[in-house]
């Protein structure tokens, strides 16, 4: 049963760590679990310490994954309407079927919410729009930097349990 539990750890990690990338996937929430897997095994001894701070750290980042991109936009002179456009474009981008949808979704959105605002002012858009995308990177990061820690801390905790496991 271990052996199993580690295995799926394992793979948790692995999906946490390309749902750092992908907004389908809630990453550091996914890798989280997979550190929990992983604790549920008899061979790691429980360390509610670790799960505690690694459960609100996860807390915090996925909050600031839905307002970085925002604060983005807002940071490079975009109204509430460039804000909304963020948000519905990430949300229309994720479901449309086109390739890398997640990201130019909520360019694209930021840029026609602020032409809905003042449609005169294309550079003003578009310099929203910018904002947004750097927001939406900023906070891919953020996530991946936070996953990779995840990971070192799993495989780090396996290896010092191995005897336990094999």
């Amino acid at each position: 049963m271990d052996l199993l539990l580690l295995i799926f750890g394992f793979g948790f990690m692995i999906i946490g760590v390309f749902g750092s990338f992908l907004p389908v996937l809630p990453g550091p929430s996914i890798s989280w679990l997979g550190l929990v897997l992983l604790y549920f095994t008899n061979a790691v001894v429980v360390n509610y310490w670790i799960l505690g701070i690694t459960l609100l750290i996860t807390i915090v980042i996925s909050i600031l994954d839905y307002v970085i991109p925002s604060k983005g936009t807002k940071k490079f002179g975009g109204s509430s309407y460039g804000i909304w456009g963020t948000n519905i474009g990430l949300i229309v981008g994720i479901f449309t079927p086109i390739p890398l949808g997640f990201i130019i979704g909520p360019f694209v959105g930021a840029f026609i919410g602020e032409l809905i605002y003042d449609y005169k002012n294309h550079g003003r858009a578009f310099k929203a729009a910018t904002g947004s995308f750097l927001g939406f990177l900023a906070g891919s990061f953020m996530k991946f930097v936070i996953c990779m820690v995840y990971f070192g801390l799993f495989l780090w905790i396996v290896w010092e349990n191995k005897s336990g496991f094999f």
